[in-house]
C-alpha cells in the first residue's frame, strides 16, 4: 500500500494553514498515495497561549479539519490529520489526532496522552499541560487494510503505550510530530526505529520542520520505518514536502514471528529497593 507523509511548516493562523497543507495533500494523492498523514499541529502552530486560544474551534467548526475532510472525500483517500489543536466540548483545549475516511467522515480520534513539559539546556521551555487537557485512552483504528495505533509526538517516549497498541492489533503506529531541533537531532530516528522494532510494526512519523512564524524551530526529517527496524523512507531536511513509501503489509506478521517479544513477555513483580546488606532500605 502506498502511503504519504506531509511535512509542513504550519503558519500561525488556520486559514493560512489550510492553504499551506492542501496542495501537498493533493500532490500525495496524485502520486498514488491511498493513506496520507500530516503532522502534529496541522491546523495552527502558535506558542503564545493568549494568541492561540481565541483561534481554537471545535472539531466540527475548525476550517482546516473541514477542508481536509472535503479533500479526503474529493481524493478518495484515507487522511490522518496528525493533530488539530481544537476546543473541547467543556471549553478546554485538546491536541487531537483525527482519522478521516475516503468518504470524508471522521472515523476515529485520539487526544494526546503525554504532555511535553520541559526546560531544555538551550533555554527553550514548554508547558503543554498549561494549554491542553491530556487524553485518557489509547486508540486503535482501521484505515482500509491498515490497523493503526494512533499517537502524537511526545507519546513516542513512552514505549508501554506502543506495546499496548500492538497487543490490541495495531500494525502501523502513527506518530505525527513537531519535535524540537535539539531533541530531534539527538533522538528522532533512533526512537522511531526502536518503537518499530519493539512492536514489530510500521512507524509513520510526519513532522513539522523549520523556523515558524511564532519563533519556534522544528526538526523535520519525516520518516517511515518498517517492522524490522529499517528506514523505508526519510526526508533529509526540514523544508515542507511529501514523502512516499510502499508498505508490505505482511511485514508486521513476519517480524513478530521472527522475534515474538509480544507473545513471550511475562508479568513480574516491581523491584524492591535494597540496602547495602541486601535488606530493604
Amino acid at each position: 500500500m502506498k502511503v504519504a507523509l506531509i511535512q509542513t511548516r504550519t503558519p500561525a493562523t488556520p486559514a493560512a494553514a489550510l492553504a499551506h497543507v492542501l496542495p501537498m495533500v493533493r500532490e500525495a494523492a496524485a502520486q498514488g498515495a491511498r493513506f496520507i498523514a500530516t503532522p502534529e499541529g496541522t491546523n495552527v502552530l502558535q506558542k503564545d497561549r493568549a494568541a492561540l486560544l481565541p483561534m481554537l474551534r471545535s472539531l466540527d467548526e475548525d476550517v482546516v479539519v473541514t477542508g481536509l475532510r472535503q479533500a479526503a472525500k474529493d481524493l478518495g483517500a484515507w487522511l490522518l490529520i496528525g493533530s488539530a489543536l481544537v476546543e473541547r466540548d467543556d471549553g478546554k483545549a485538546a491536541n487531537r489526532s483525527v482519522l478521516v475516511s475516503p468518504q470524508g467522515a471522521i472515523a476515529a480520534t485520539y487526544d494526546k496522552l503525554h504532555m511535553f513539559d520541559v526546560d531544555l539546556p538551550t533555554g527553550e521551555s514548554s508547558r503543554e499541560s498549561a494549554t491542553y487537557e491530556p487524553g485518557d485512552r489509547a486508540v486503535t483504528a482501521r484505515a482500509g487494510d491498515l490497523r493503526l495505533g494512533m499517537t502524537v509526538c511526545y507519546d513516542l517516549r513512552f514505549p508501554a503505550l506502543y506495546r499496548a497498541l500492538a497487543l490490541a492489533g495495531a500494525e502501523v503506529m502513527t506518530i505525527p510530530s513537531a519535535f524540537t531541533r535539539p531533541t530531534g537531532a539527538a533522538h528522532w530516528e533512533v526512537l522511531m526505529r526502536a518503537r518499530a522494532i519493539e512492536t514489530g510494526a510500521f512507524v509513520l512519523a510526519p513532522a513539522q520542520g523549520g523556523r515558524h512564524e511564532d519563533g519556534r524551530g522544528t526538526y523535520g526529517h519525516s520518516i517511515v520505518v518498517a517492522p524490522w527496524g529499517e528506514v523505508l523512507a526519510q526526508l533529509d531536511h526540514d523544508e515542507p514536502g511529501v514523502l512516499l513509501a510502499d508498505l508490505d503489509l505482511a511485514a508486521a506478521a513476519k517480524a513478530r514471528a521472527a522475534i515474538p517479544a509480544l507473545a513471550n513477555a511475562r508479568a513480574f513483580a516491581a523491584p524492591q529497593i535494597l540496602g547495602q546488606e541486601g535488606a530493604l532500605a
